[in-house]
């Protein structure tokens, strides 16, 4: 879309050039025919380095931006963000064409697809599932009755997705207006599925806003777990049953996440971090140590912590 139009959509006036825009993301990853936005002071350092062709930002801000970027000057950047947001969705209707099969394929005859659908060889594909608009899977990999995997959505080889679970649905995003209205941000991201990759029954893994939620090569999900939009998990992470993980976290490899635990959302927890069960990780965590209780702390910490408590009690 041309930048006047969005912005006439959207109710901002701007003056420059008027340029065709191809979509929205951060102040880190904008290319120059994309939209920002910046409502967080903590992304400050980032406005003189955007690439952006322009970024919804308040005027007291504005002489941050490089000259080669548009302000579009609003005191309700992420409430204008969603309002764009839904000129780039995907269209979603129910037209569908044969999936670009490889050899040795098992496809269930009640398996639904979308368009530009494609799979490697000796896949299995199960009664129920439906798999959506431009999902690639990879070669051996097994899935389950009553999978969903939504549009442009990656799987890669030798997985396996057991019964119920959802790939790529929306995250859970939505901007407020000064009335207490809620107002959807569209998640035009996606979901990869690296090599290797096992997951439970009835998982929700959540499209990113913008790029990419990823799970990475070898890891294992049990039962009943949540990955939010644009979370990063590490390689060789296991994550027990009815554990879960707030939008935009990143972990590096080979976490391992107790039953029932659940990790806040924009955090990063470092390589072999064990996690015990029903912990809830509010910070940042250091790599190679061992976390319990809620908040999450060192596990030594917490095994003190509870003896006092006992102690306590008794009297």
């Amino acid at each position: 879309m041309k930048l006047t139009q969005i912005c006439q959509e959207i109710d901002i006036s701007f003056t420059g050039d008027d340029i065709e825009i191809t979509g929205l993301h951060t102040l880190s990853e904008a290319t120059p025919t994309e939209i920002s936005f910046f409502n967080d002071k903590k992304y400050l350092n980032e406005l003189p380095h955007t690439k952006a062709a322009a970024v919804l930002i308040a005027e007291e801000y504005v002489e941050l931006l490089p000259t080669t970027t548009i302000a579009l000057v609003t005191d309700e950047a992420y409430l204008k963000l969603a309002l764009a947001s839904k000129f780039f969705a995907h269209k979603i209707e129910t037209k569908a064409d044969e999936p670009k099969i490889g050899d040795g394929c098992d496809i269930a005859t009640r398996a639904s697809f979308g368009k530009n659908v494609t799979l490697g060889d000796n896949v299995i594909v199960m009664a129920g599932t439906y798999i959506g608009d431009n999902v690639s899977i990879g070669s051996n990999t097994l899935i389950y009755p009553n999978v969903t995997i939504y549009h442009h959505s990656i799987v890669g080889s030798n997985c396996i997705v057991h019964a119920g679970t959802v790939i790529g649905s929306d995250g859970y995003g939505f901007a407020h207006t000064k009335m207490g209205e809620h107002i959807k941000i569209y998640q035009n991201g996606n979901t990869v599925i690296e090599d290797d990759v096992e997951i439970g029954a009835n998982c929700t893994i959540d499209r990113a806003v913008f790029g990419t939620t990823y799970i990475r090569k070898g890891t294992k999900l049990d039962n009943l777990i949540q990955i939010g939009h644009n979370c990063d998990v590490g390689e060789y992470s296991l994550m027990a049953g009815q554990s879960g993980m707030a939008g935009s976290t990143t972990t590096g490899r080979n976490l391992v996440i107790g039953g029932q635990s659940a990790i806040s959302g924009h955090l990063h927890i470092g390589d072999f971090v064990t996690i015990a069960g029903k912990a809830g990780v509010t910070k940042s965590l250091k790599g190679g140590k061992t976390y319990a209780g809620f908040p999450a702390i060192e596990h030594r910490m917490w095994l003190k912590q509870q003896v006092k408590i006992s102690f306590l009690n008794k009297r």
